[in-house]
């Protein structure tokens, strides 16, 4: 089998949907030796920052000498990038060999009446992959909800983590803040104990009530006390414990989310769970990546690329574009998915940007560019329509060259996914 034969028999997949539910992957895991029970977990759920989370907790286990495995969701630009070990996507040879092993158990179970999604068989191709590699710890991202999601499947782990909650994936989790808490919260586990960043009173009611009728200590990440000595768009430096930190992923949200990793990394040393000393915190903070997070791809002109899509993410972004760009004309490149809240996030962008052009995202949810330019001009001076990502990049790019201005693209990791190369590769011949 060749890779290419691989990445189509998964995504082969993707006709049967998203169908919340674990009884599916349970049985395929079952046909496979349940590899998922030979692995400790750090398991997080949030509707945003649970990529960043993620990504500062296993930048630091890697520092700590750990053989670390990450499942993230969604990938931005290689199908690798969702199942990594010591923060290296794993080879073509090794997602191949697992697919050729584990894909005529699908096909068996299809046989059988029961259709594994796409979703389902990543979440067991994960699993089995970390565990013929041997990993001591995973740190694993759910990717809708907690309660229903694939990833729940897992014993009770090392700890559970809840990053900020917000609305999103309103139509399977719920209509309110309370109802979608419900759902992240279904990862909290006995015993083990959990963790929560900073959340709305609505939500943090439901975490606390979830973790004292399950008798789980819950630790809040206001418990950690940092003195942030500057802030840019190429990252943060803050003092912790006498030790500076450097953070390159930019934003008062992402000091949040490493609030959020510290609390967790504390709490397990504090435990005697793992060894994590404060170098290994220096090390791995400083060396953690997320794309496509308010990522600074130009310095000049500024070209930011960030994936936020939805009300929160949005507010998170609007925050760093005032305090990072302030004065600053801004062109943004603008795709979204239609299931997403764009009229609320319009409200929040309302006067942020010169103008705006939207954009063709490459999903079958998206929203078409003409259909999302009549739902900006309520909020922008100007607003102008693209075929492509590429093309509104070309003309985006040129007129900061000329005026001094800047580029934001936003709206979908998806969109982040589609543009970040060929921007990488403009400015790289540039």
């Amino acid at each position: 089998m060749t890779y290419e034969t691989a990445l189509e028999k998964i995504h082969s997949l993707l006709t049967f949907g998203s169908r919340p539910g674990l009884d599916r992957i349970l049985t395929l895991l079952d046909r496979m030796g349940n590899p998922q029970d030979k692995l400790r977990f750090i398991h997080i759920a949030g509707t945003n920052g649970k990529g960043s989370v993620c990504a500062m907790l296993s930048s630091v286990l890697v520092s700590a000498g750990y053989k670390t495995g990450l499942f993230i969701s969604p990938y931005i630009t290689d199908f690798r990038e969702r199942i990594q070990i010591n923060n290296q996507m794993i080879s073509k040879e090794t997602l191949t060999s697992a697919v050729e092993k584990t894909f005529p158990l699908v096909q068996k179970l299809s046989r059988e009446g029961i259709v594994i999604t796409e979703f389902e068989y990543v979440n067991a191709l994960e699993f089995y992959i970390h565990a013929e590699e041997k990993c001591d710890i995973v740190v694993l991202e759910t990717g809708m909800g907690g309660l229903l999601d694939c990833t729940n499947v897992i014993k009770p782990p090392v700890c559970s983590v809840i990053t900020t909650i917000g609305l999103d994936h309103t139509a399977v989790l719920g209509d309110t803040v309370q109802e979608i808490a419900k759902q992240k919260c279904g990862i909290i586990k006995s015993p083990s104990f959990a963790v929560t960043s900073n959340q709305t009173p609505e939500a943090m009611e439901v975490i606390e009530e979830t973790a004292n009728t399950l008798n789980v200590e819950l630790v809040k990440s206001d418990r950690i006390k940092i003195n942030v000595i500057k802030e840019t768009l190429e990252g943060s430096e803050f003092e912790y414990n006498g030790n500076k930190i450097a953070l390159k992923l930019a934003g008062k949200h992402q000091l949040e989310n490493a609030r959020t990793a510290l609390a967790a990394i504390e709490s397990i040393r504090e435990r005697g769970l793992l060894k994590i000393c404060d170098s290994n915190i220096c090390t791995g903070f400083a060396k953690a990546v997320n794309p496509a997070r308010l990522e600074l791809l130009h310095s000049d002109p500024v070209v930011l690329l960030d994936g936020a899509h939805n009300p929160n993410g949005i507010e998170a972004l609007k925050e760093a574009v005032n305090l990072f760009l302030h004065g600053k004309k801004i062109i943004c490149i603008l795709g979204m998915l239609a299931d997403k809240d764009i009229d609320g996030s319009l409200k929040l962008l309302k006067g942020v940007f010169e103008c705006v052009y939207t954009v063709p995202v490459q999903n079958p949810r998206a929203i078409s560019p003409c259909e999302l330019a009549d739902k900006c001009k309520p909020y922008f001076g100007s607003v102008h329509s693209f075929d492509s990502a590429k093309a509104a990049f070309d003309a985006a790019f040129c007129k900061a060259k000329k005026e001094k201005n800047a580029v934001l693209i936003c709206g979908s990791l998806y969109l982040a996914g589609e543009i970040r190369p060929y921007i990488l590769g403009k400015i790289n011949k540039s």
